[in-house]
């Protein structure tokens, strides 16, 4: 069965070009979310295996979306994709329990890597 992915981006530049790269290395892509509330109900609506989540959202952080599909979802694995790489929002991403944090512009290959990393219980940042 395919691995089933969620992309939270408020971006639809973002959102097409993720969603593109990962069906393209067949992960099955459950649903879009443009800002938080969508997140958290496409997450609860899809079960998803993955999400990518944006750090900024225009309705609520994407740290905050975490803690609340991390309650929801104890398992779903999270991949925090983000501009901002400072290392304080890094560590508390990983510390509230996405699998990993990728930061923008980032490359197909990177991308790839951290998330079949991620769904096979690694995780790491890049």
């Amino acid at each position: 069965m395919k691995n089933r992915i969620l992309i939270v981006d408020d971006s639809f530049y973002m959102r097409t070009m993720l969603k593109n790269m990962l069906t393209d290395a067949g992960y099955d892509v459950v649903g879009e979310a443009a800002n938080g509330q969508q997140a958290r109900d496409l997450a609860t609506e899809t079960k998803p295996d993955l999400i990518t989540l944006d750090v900024i959202l225009p309705d609520n952080t994407g740290l905050e979306v975490l803690k609340d599909i991390r309650q929801e979802l104890p398992d779903v694995k999270i991949v925090m994709c983000s501009a901002v790489g400072q290392e304080v929002i890094v560590n508390e991403a990983l510390e509230s329990g996405a699998s990993a944090y990728i930061v923008k512009p980032f490359s197909e290959d990177k991308v790839l890597e951290i998330v079949g990393g991620a769904l096979q219980d690694g995780g790491a940042s890049a």
